[in-house]
C-alpha cells in the first residue's frame, strides 16, 4: 500500500496544477514578496462578467496589506489577466510595467505555459519593484 493511499480525498478539489507546478508558483510568489515587501498574490479562476471589478474586489478583500499588495489574477477560460496594485505598490509598479509584464504573461500563455508565463510575469514585476525602501513613508 502506498502511503496516504486508503486516505479520504473526496473533500480536495482536483485543481488545474500538478504539485510541481503549485510549488513553483508558490515559490515565486514567496521569492517576490520576500525580495520586495510587496505581497504579491495570484487568484487563477473564473473573473465572471466583471473581470476587472473582481480582481478589484479579490484585492481590496486582503484587507489591511491591500496598499502595498499587488494581484494577478487569470481566468485562463475567459483568456482574461488582471493586475490590481495597491496604493502603495503602484508607486513602484506603475501601468507601463504591469502592462509589460501581463504582455509576457499572455505570450506565454497563448504558447500554453500557464505556470510558466505567471512565474516569468512574477518575476518581472518583482524586479522592478526592487527592494523595499529603508526609509519610512
Amino acid at each position: 500500500m502506498v502511503p496516504g493511499e486508503d486516505e479520504d480525498r473526496s473533500g480536495v478539489p482536483a485543481g488545474p496544477f500538478s504539485p510541481k507546478q503549485l510549488a513553483r508558483l508558490d515559490e515565486a510568489l514567496t521569492l517576490s514578496s520576500r525580495e520586495t515587501g510587496v505581497q504579491f498574490s495570484l487568484y487563477v479562476g473564473v473573473l465572471e462578467a466583471s473581470p476587472r471589478r473582481m480582481a478589484e474586489d479579490l484585492h481590496a478583500a486582503l484587507g489591511a496589506t491591500a496598499p502595498d499588495s499587488v494581484l494577478v489574477a487569470v481566468s485562463p477560460g475567459e483568456r482574461r489577466l488582471e493586475i490590481v496594485t495597491g496604493q502603495n505598490a503602484a508607486k513602484r509598479l506603475p501601468d507601463r510595467t504591469c502592462a509589460l509584464a501581463a504582455l509576457s504573461m499572455t505570450a506565454s500563455f497563448s504558447g500554453g505555459d500557464l505556470v510558466g508565463g505567471i512565474v516569468n510575469g512574477l518575476r518581472m514585476l518583482a524586479d522592478q519593484a526592487g527592494k523595499p525602501s529603508l526609509t519610512p513613508r
